[in-house]
């Protein structure tokens, strides 16, 4: 969990205020093994839970993952 929750909070941290970033909170889970993972992530875009949930979906598919739900959206 940790692997995929730090890279995300350390993009936050750095990305420069020119733009106001969009942060989305997500729950994805792993199977056989059952793993469950909660984390964060900066996406570019329209910064709501559709464009997240579109964005996030693939790009966690293409890591074994599966979505579950975006939990909110923080435009900063």
């Amino acid at each position: 969990m940790f692997r995929f929750l730090a890279p995300a909070l350390l993009a936050a941290l750095v990305a420069g205020s020119a733009s106001a970033a969009c942060i989305a909170e997500y729950k994805a889970k792993r199977d056989d093994p059952l793993r469950l993972f909660y984390g964060t992530v900066e996406i570019g875009g329209p910064c709501t839970i559709e464009a997240a949930t579109a964005k996030l979906s693939a790009k966690l598919a293409a890591q074994g993952m599966t979505l579950l739900k975006v939990l909110s959206v923080t435009q900063e």
